[in-house]
Formats: structure tokens, sequence, C-alpha cells
């Protein structure tokens, strides 16, 4: 598996939210910052109150809706197009302009739950029998006699019997619940369910498709896994799966099931999360990576996603500048792939106040209208130079350096030897991070600093570094000034 910088991004908002808004010039951008991948989240049909097809507003969170509330599996949005009845044209011609500027593409697959008002042509739940909780020939899972009774109010929407939720099985979900979607009947081995599922991945693939990032990968069977995977692979080689999974006890289940990439949320999100925040020392990096389990090319590292706050929020860290040192572990410490969300590169905060979402350090992947930061971000990348502030070509500009550095082959495809367990006198394991890269006769030093002051930082390189990298060569001592928050990088000799 080669090292992949994946950028996601939200269709709905970029630009004027059209497939047409993310034209070449925004994926030209895309490429630039190193990205191999662009993850459009979001576009599979999903319910909805936008025009021109609305979904009953009670079973839709906010008015753009969850993404992950499928309404139908084989179309894309209406909304998104500025044909809506072209809309599947839009988006071939979307998918050729990434691939043109040597982007593959990935969406969602999101096999586990379905909006309450799933519409595709012969419908799931069509042929089930209501009157039983669970039959191994159902859909869905029902409560007989129980009417839904949705958290903020059901308004005109009837559900009877109720059924479970997308993370509940409940008649009663909380606001706290998936409650706008339907948990779909995976117990035993469901054949019509399998195929369907097969079938989904086939349509999209035929259109070119590159890859899948799969939803709540957990909630799904892994024997569902070990059998689509592979036959996917099979009828379409090179085809991608990327695995959200939070268990790090069950990474190497799901590698072996045959997934390309895992998210590493549990172990090196949350701890790099943790050490930013002071919570935990600096060399809990090290128990992290050692807990892995994994090649490190099977995992994708990340700061942002849609479902995390924003670096630069008032949640978080607060600066974008306070992540650096953690961006430099995340992309740079080995051969692990490593993902941008947009707006990221420049210092998005994710501080407004969204009508559904509220003020909480996320951008809303349910309220439609995107920040003036984001809107500033497409206007520079449609080559509006002037639409970007100083801080914010600042931080661009630190992006890049270290996503350029990540494509090196020392740092794509090198060892790598973490240097924390022999460090001494100038070295605080606390709020200091060291590791060494090498590649042939390229090596590199990287030192992290995690602590709010600069600091000159000391790192011993013992001899088993070096030999471990290939050469015979006396322990070293090497001293280097780090700003705050920041890590260097020096090539050793």
């Amino acid at each position: 598996m080669v090292k992949s910088i994946i950028y996601q991004l939200l269709p709905r908002l970029w630009g004027r939210g059209r497939f047409s808004s993310i034209d070449d010039a925004s994926l030209k951008y895309i490429k630039s910052l190193g990205a191999d991948a662009v993850w459009f989240t979001g576009v599979v049909r999903h319910a909805t109150t936008l025009p021109p097809e609305p979904s009953n507003p009670a079973i839709v969170k906010g008015d753009a809706g969850s993404p992950y509330a499928i309404s139908d599996y084989f179309d894309v949005n209406p909304y998104m197009a500025d044909v809506p009845s072209s809309r599947m044209d839009e988006f071939r011609a979307l998918l050729d302009r990434a691939h043109s500027n040597s982007l593959k593409v990935i969406i969602d697959f999101v096999p586990n739950h379905v909006a309450r008002d799933y519409r595709a042509p012969g419908s799931l739940g069509e042929g089930d029998d209501k009157s039983l909780h669970w039959s191994p020939d159902n859909d869905f899972f029902y409560y007989p006699g129980e009417e839904l009774v949705l958290p903020l109010g059901n308004g005109s929407y009837r559900e009877f019997p109720a059924r479970a939720s997308g993370n509940c099985f409940s008649s009663r979900p909380s606001v706290n619940d998936w409650w706008e979607t339907v948990k779909i009947n995976y117990c035993d081995f469901h054949t019509g369910t399998w195929d369907r599922m097969m079938e989904i991945i086939r349509f999209w693939a035929g259109l070119g498709i590159d890859g899948f990032r799969c939803d709540m990968a957990e909630l799904v069977p892994l024997e569902f896994w070990r059998w689509m995977i592979p036959k996917a692979k099979k009828e379409f080689p090179g085809l991608r799966f990327i695995a959200e999974v939070y268990e790090a006890e069950k990474y190497a289940s799901f590698s072996d099931a045959g997934f390309d990439l895992l998210y590493d949320k549990s172990l090196m999100y949350d701890t790099l999360r943790s050490v930013i925040e002071r919570k935990c020392p600096a060399r809990e990096i090290t128990r992290a990576w050692q807990r892995q389990g994994l090649p490190p090319e099977r995992l994708l590292n990340f700061l942002e996603n849609h479902d995390e706050q924003r670096i630069a929020s008032d949640f978080f860290a607060g600066r974008a500048e306070s992540a650096f040192a953690a961006l430099a572990v995340s992309a740079l410490f080995n051969t692990s792939s490593f993902m941008l969300y947009f707006g990221q590169e420049a210092g998005e905060k994710g501080m407004g106040t969204e009508p559904f979402s509220g003020r909480n350090g996320r951008t809303s992947i349910f309220d439609s209208g995107a920040p003036e930061s984001l809107l500033s971000l497409q206007a520079f990348a449609k080559g509006d130079s002037d639409a970007l502030d100083t801080d914010q070509k600042r931080i661009l500009g630190r992006y890049r350096e270290l996503l350029a550095l990540s494509k090196q082959a020392v740092f794509s495809k090198g060892l790598t030897y973490d240097l924390c367990w022999c460090q001494g006198e100038g070295f605080n394991p606390d709020s200091d991070f060291a590791f060494l890269r090498g590649l042939g006769s390229d090596r590199r030093l990287v030192i992290c600093n995690f602590s709010a002051h600069g600091r000159d930082i000391s790192v011993r390189i013992p001899e088993e570094a070096w030999a471990y990298l290939g050469i015979s060569k006396k322990e070293a001592v090497h001293t280097a000034p780090v700003p705050s928050n920041d890590f260097v990088t020096t090539k050793l000799k």
C-alpha cells in the first residue's frame, strides 16, 4: 500500500454547493497540496429538506440533512446539480474532472442504516413481516404495537410499528441517537441484504469510483466484509476500502477482512489530541504506536474530519499553529496515510453558530451554507490570491511544507526509528518527541516540541539507531532550537 494523502471535502459546502462548483481550479488546488485522492462526503442521495424533493422535516437533522441518512443508494443528491434531472451526468463530469487532475475519487458507503424514508425502487423493507421484532428474512428491526417517538417531536411523521434506529434498539431514540435513520438487518447470512450491498458497490465502481470510505464498519458483521470486499476487488482490481473503525483491538481483524486502510482514531488521533491539550505526556505517542498491531501502511492518520472538532476551535487547541508538532507525527512518523479535512489547511475554526448543530467546534454536516472562512478558501483555490488573510496564508504555507515533506520517498517509504526510549538531559519526554526516518543514504531526524515555549532540544542518537538505518556510526547528540508546538527536520550525514 502506497502512502496516500486524502483530502476530505463536502461538495455541499464548496462554492454554490453544486458538482460544477468543484471545477478544475478547485481540483488543481487540492492536487497542489499533494493529495492523491479526494473524498467527496455526502454525494450519495440522502434525506434533506432542500428542494426539489424534500423529506418530512421531522426525520431530517437540520435543513441539509445527514449525509449518512441515505434515501437512495443508487442516486446522487438532486440539490447538488445545476439541473436536477441531469444530476448523474453532472456527477460523472465531476468524476472525469477529478481523474483528469490525477485524483482518485472516494465516496461514502453506508451499509449499516438508511433514512427513515428510504425511497429507492425495490425498496428495503417492502416484504418485511412487521409483526416480528426480528426475522432472518426482514430488512429492518420492528417494535410491534409501538409507535416511533422522535426526540424532537414527530410533527406529521408517523411510523407504526416503530423501527430500530441506526445505533439504537428502541422505539424512543434519544436526541443523541441516529434517530433519523433505520438500522439494517445483517443477522446471520441475510442473502438479500448482502447481495443488495454488493450491487451498490458494483454500481458505483462501474461508474469509475476508486474507493469507499465505509461508515461505521464495526456495526456490520465482519463476515459480511470478508465476503464482500474480496468479491468486489476481484471484479474491480485496484478498488480501495477504508474502514471507519474505533476499537483498536479489532484493527487486525478488519485489515484481514480486506480493508486497505483503517481509521486510527482510538490510538493515534486520541493520543495526539490529548498531548496537544496537555492531558497526557508525549511519551504516550510511543505507546499508541506500539499498540496498533498492524503495519503502518494499513492505517489512516488524521487530526480533523467531519466528526471531530476543528483544531483551531475553542473546544480543541484554539489555534491551528498549536497542532504543528502533532501534524508532523501524524504525517511524517511512518508510512501511514494522512487525511486532511477541507479548511484545516487554512485554520478553519468551526466556531459558527449553526441552526441545528449549534456552536460546537465542528463544520456542520446538517446545516446548509458554508462558513465565511471556507468561502474565502474556495475563492483562493479558484485564483483570488487576496481571499485569504496573512494568518491563513501562513498556516497554509506551513501545511504545504509539511505535506511536501510527507511525499518525499524517505517519509513515504523509509524506515522509522522512535528515539524516545534512549534520551537524557536536554530532552523532556513529557513534551518532546523525536524519531528518525531513513531510506538508503537519505536520513532525517524529526524533533517535535509539544510545549508552550520554544526550546533547544537535545536528541541522543544511539549506535542501535544508526545500525537500524543500515550504517555503522557511533552515538551522537544533535541539538536544535524548536519553536513551541512545532517541529524541525534535519538531514543527517
